[in-house]
């Protein structure tokens, strides 16, 4: 809930505001600039942040704060790091997950100022637009409404197949920069506007190539994954844009999934739409779709369904669906199963999968590991590609965020008072866990491990001896589907950890059951770490080529949306504190607590 705060009498909607500057420190340490506009009035209906284009800065956003005609609303706009007078090499972020995760850093700074998730809403322009569509996607934030304005999602990079070139350009010699030479002309039409842009020595010409073609990357993920946003969102599309396409645009649109959702047009704009000068257009219907918005009653869109009526679960039954065995799919897909099999002779990898399921307990010890191992040179040569899959590399990203956050976890159960006990539901062999605690800098009460499989627990007790643990650190058999059993855990948890398990269920009832299971289990302040899988590049290459742990089945994989997995964990009793994703936007780690 907004904490009220008197900053002023109501105020008439023309009175200029004077912006507070602040910085913050984000999640690897940079500190990020940016500028606050308090309410005029005494009673707050919200905040709304602002995200500014590609080489710009907030404070090239800042005239919306009194254009814009809300004076009940606070406002925020950031400098993005390596831009403006944030810190942070010129153009230049370690990924663009950096960049998506510094949102989710400045939304919790600003709700030191009194704004929960529901009080917030954002209005994003060009490459900001993109970053704002992509955490909206990734982080599942119960905002109120999203605005985008001329989305990046696609650049006209008018040398002929520059994308291809920057990419390989990048492997070959390492990263390096790309400079714009979109003159201001062609941005707006406003004479003000250009020679602003013109004379800004804040202006940031260059743009890292791994951002660049990071961008690309990630707008398609969003674009073809859209169904996943539920949030109220307006699209502006400026109609003479010389700087962006508009088909991805409208492709996304169409793909939103949110019930209220607006999709204008402005015939004649330039690529600035919101520094345009005829902007009042664009500004006027800016300030309706946020005002209705906030003043609507609080109902997110229920998702628990979804595993019965939902794109994701569609998408599942058609890769369960069997192919023609003479179409060119599948050949192709029988092809590939066939150089499976003949490359588990060599792979030490592949034949652990073939063995035992490629989602399997002990193929994902084998890929934690990440040690290629095969027959000669040429086994361990084709272990080491089948090691470097983009999947297997998120699986060992995941596990450093694990690591990070159980850590993290144990820290804040210690500073409680709590004793820290520990339990995994299906730890497989528990490596990821034990490297966590043993990295811990107190040990705790009791580490429990549970697994389904004899021979994942065998292997795990197998692992506990080798690193000669105290018998506080234990390996049990269990069904992490037994509620029952789960909400008898004795000691009780204080920390909780699911990883991999969920995701290899369809059914959210089977999900609902283990969570309300561990939420009888545990006490007020416990905390929950658990995992999801949003996104994967590969689920049909997966489903036609790999099996699972099953009965050697097809591994079909319904993915879970954020937003799906997060209201599963909150309807359990559990509130949602915090979330990793990797870099390719397919594994996330999130923390809760019990409530």
């Amino acid at each position: 809930m907004l904490h009220q705060q008197t900053v002023a009498a109501v105020a008439p909607a023309n009175v200029e505001r004077v912006a507070q500057e602040r910085s913050f420190k984000s999640h690897d340490g940079t500190e990020i600039f940016y500028r606050y506009w308090p309410a005029l009035s005494e009673h707050r209906k919200g905040a709304i942040l602002l995200f500014h284009r590609g080489h710009e800065h907030g404070g090239r956003m800042a005239h919306l704060v009194d254009e814009l005609q809300m004076p009940d609303h606070a406002f925020y706009a950031w400098d993005a790091r390596g831009n403006g007078r944030s810190a942070g090499e010129r153009g230049y972020a370690p990924s663009f997950a950096a960049l998506v995760r510094d949102i989710d850093c400045f939304v919790r700074e600003i709700g030191s100022d009194g704004f929960a998730r529901r009080d917030i809403a954002l209005i994003a322009q060009s490459f900001g637009a993109v970053l704002a569509a992509a955490w909206v996607h990734d982080y599942a934030p119960d905002i109120r409404a999203l605005v985008l304005a001329s989305p990046a999602f696609s650049v006209k990079l008018y040398v002929p197949f520059a994308k291809q070139g920057i990419a390989l350009w990048q492997k070959l010699k390492g990263r390096f920069f790309v400079n714009s030479y979109v003159k201001a002309k062609f941005l707006t039409h406003d004479p003000e506007r250009i020679a602003s842009f013109d004379a800004d020595p804040l202006i940031t010409r260059p743009i890292a190539s791994n951002i660049l073609v990071e961008l690309y990357d990630h707008a398609a993920r969003i674009v073809a994954d859209a169904r996943a946003i539920t949030v109220p969102t307006q699209l502006l599309i400026s109609g003479s844009d010389w700087v962006v396409r508009h088909g991805p645009q409208h492709e996304f649109f169409v793909n939103l999934a949110s019930p209220a959702k607006e999709r204008h047009v402005l015939p004649g704009f330039f690529h600035d739409t919101l520094g345009e000068r005829d902007r009042h257009k664009a500004l006027d219907l800016i300030r309706p779709f946020l005002e209705k918005q906030f003043a609507a009653p609080e109902k997110p869109l229920d998702l628990t369904g979804a595993d019965r009526a939902g794109y994701t679960r569609d998408e599942a039954d058609r890769l369960a669906s069997p192919l023609p065995l003479l179409s060119p799919k599948g050949l192709y897909w029988a092809t590939s199963r066939a150089s499976i099999r003949m490359g588990a002779w060599l792979s030490s990898g592949m034949k652990t999968g073939i063995a035992t399921g490629f989602d399997s307990g002990s193929t994902l010890d084998y890929v934690y590991e990440n040690d290629a191992r095969g027959i000669g040179p040429g086994g361990r040569m084709i272990d080491r590609t089948f090691l470097d899959a983009i999947g297997w590399r998120g699986i060992r990203q995941r596990k450093l965020h694990l690591e990070e956050l159980i850590g993290s976890a144990a820290e804040t159960l210690k500073a409680a008072g709590r004793p820290v006990h520990i339990v995994d539901i299906a730890a497989g062999h528990g490596r990821y866990v034990l490297d966590a605690v043993q990295k811990c800098a107190e040990p705790p009460a009791s580490v429990r491990l549970q697994d389904f499989s004899e021979l994942n627990i065998s292997l795990g007790r197998k692992l506990i001896a080798e690193r000669k643990l105290p018998a506080s650190v234990s390996f049990h058999q269990g069904d992490a589907f037994d509620a029952t059993m789960l909400a008898g855990l004795d000691p009780a948890p204080d920390l909780a950890i699911v990883s991999g398990l969920y995701e290899l269920f369809s059914d959210n009832a089977m999900i609902a059951r283990s969570l309300g299971g561990l939420a009888g289990a545990m006490q007020p302040g416990s905390l929950l770490v658990y995992t999801n899988q949003p996104w994967h590049p590969q689920l049909e290459m997966i489903a036609r080529s790999l099996t699972s742990h099953r009965g050697g089945q097809a591994w079909v994989m319904r993915r879970r949306t954020q937003a799906e997995m997060d209201q599963l964990v909150a309807g359990a009793g559990f509130e949602k504190l915090d979330q990793r994703i990797d870099q390719w936007g397919i594994f996330t780690v999130s923390i809760a607590r019990r409530v």
